[in-house]
């Protein structure tokens, strides 16, 4: 019995820059409204530098998902 993978792509359809909040949403069946609330959360934590870093290094390797 094994279980389906999902796989982490950039949502084209739900994005505010490059769609990485809204494929994590999706991935996870979240709005993506909450994740991308919860990344400012953690940006305000750690500081705005990190966060701003790991997207864009998401925006380079997650690769953006297909229109459905």
């Amino acid at each position: 019995m094994a279980e389906k993978v999902r796989k982490l792509y950039r949502s084209s359809h739900d994005k505010m820059i490059a769609g990485i909040c809204g494929g994590l949403g999706e991935m996870m069946s979240v709005d993506s409204t909450m994740v991308r609330l919860g990344v400012v959360f953690v940006g305000i934590l750690t500081g705005v530098l990190p966060i701003v870093i790991a997207y864009i290094i998401g925006w380079i390797i997650i690769p953006e998902g297909r229109e459905d």
